[in-house]
């Protein structure tokens, strides 16, 4: 990645200095709280807007009826069932017990701190694949259990469970999650896996139909050095127009941009598993949080691998578009034990 610098150098020189400020990168996840905006009516306004139609999992196709019936919609408490009111998925992997990432329950607040959502401030929706008044089973919410390790400002250790006030009063499955040994089987290069959710694609509306996306286990090490690349190119802009205000010597420079890219921490960690495909077109996006990536299993069944994260955009910008590359996804098997000892510490 330091070859980035000296053509960055060599354009500098011939180049007056911008003082312009630099903009967000694509390689960077999205960061906001799908919940206030949800809840500060800002998705109903963006629908109202829009000129394009059929948000979904970016390269998806619509459900069939019935099927992914562990599936559910995180909804705003008091909303009725509506795509502006959601604003993440879940699974039902217990009676009443939903799985969903940490960030879809662990909230910025207007000082910069971060709180766990109220109860009475999430309903789930059980039951259905249609986000319309009257569907499913909407539930209230008992207890949020966030993993302690999640801190807001980072999406390592993303999982969360709720657990419902009841069980559902519809019909429903719940899905199965891997042990360790099992989970690292599953997180390979080629697993071929299916995320679903009712996500919204840049300018378009939400899906009000559940929608489904077959991609694939990238590698993660792979994942985090396309990343990382993309990084130091953002970051090479930057760093080129400080050397040159500053005066640093080339070779100076060279050595610091390396120990910086050496220093750098990797944007997947262990606990994530990478999925996508390099050229873009197939992966998860907002609304989709907290959802499942489940991958098919011998019989006709499948497990549960992850929990939808955060993503990536191929082009500059924040956002969910066709030319998304990668998608992170929590590994459910790194927090087998603390599921099993959450759920049966509060029975």
């Amino acid at each position: 990645m330091s070859r980035l610098l000296p053509a960055l150098l060599a354009m500098l020189v011939a180049t007056p200095l911008m003082s312009e400020t630099p903009q967000f990168s694509a390689s960077d996840p999205v960061t906001s709280s799908p919940f206030a905006y949800a809840k500060s009516g800002a998705k109903a306004e963006r629908a109202k807007s829009s000129d394009q139609a059929g948000a979904k999992v970016i390269g998806g196709e619509v459900a069939a009826d019935g099927a992914w019936p562990w599936q559910v919609a995180l909804l705003v408490g008091g909303a009725p069932v509506s795509t502006d009111a959601q604003f993440c998925g879940g699974s039902m992997v217990m009676d009443r017990w939903v799985l969903t990432a940490a960030h879809c329950v662990h909230m910025p607040q207007e000082d910069g701190s971060f709180a766990d959502i109220a109860p009475q401030d999430v309903s789930i929706l059980v039951g259905t694949n249609t986000l319309t008044p009257g569907s499913g089973d909407l539930i209230p919410v008992q207890a949020v259990f966030r993993h302690p390790s999640y801190t807001g400002t980072q999406f390592d250790f993303d999982i969360a469970l709720i657990k419902l006030a009841r069980a559902p009063q519809v019909p429903y499955q719940t899905v199965e999650v891997p042990d360790a040994e099992y989970g690292d089987l599953l997180n390979q290069q080629g697993v071929t896996t299916i995320v679903t959710g009712w996500g919204l694609q840049e300018g378009a509306n939400p899906s009000p139909e559940l929608r489904q996306a077959q991609i694939q286990v990238l590698d993660r090490e792979l994942c985090n050095t396309s990343m990382m690349e993309a990084r130091a190119e953002d970051a090479a802009g930057g760093f080129g127009y400080a050397v040159q205000t500053l005066g640093v010597p080339e070779q100076d420079a060279y050595a610091i941009w390396d120990d910086l890219i050496a220093r750098a921490p990797k944007p997947l960690s262990g606990n994530m598993i990478c999925s996508g495909t390099f050229e873009g077109g197939k992966t998860s996006c907002n609304g989709d949080s907290g959802g499942p990536l489940v991958v098919p299993v011998e019989g006709g069944g499948f497990i549960q691998a992850g929990i939808v994260s955060w993503g990536l955009s191929a082009t500059t910008g924040r956002g969910c578009e066709e030319t998304a590359l990668f998608s992170a996804y929590t590994n459910i098997s790194k927090f087998v034990p603390w599921l099993n000892e959450t759920i049966e510490a509060n029975p």
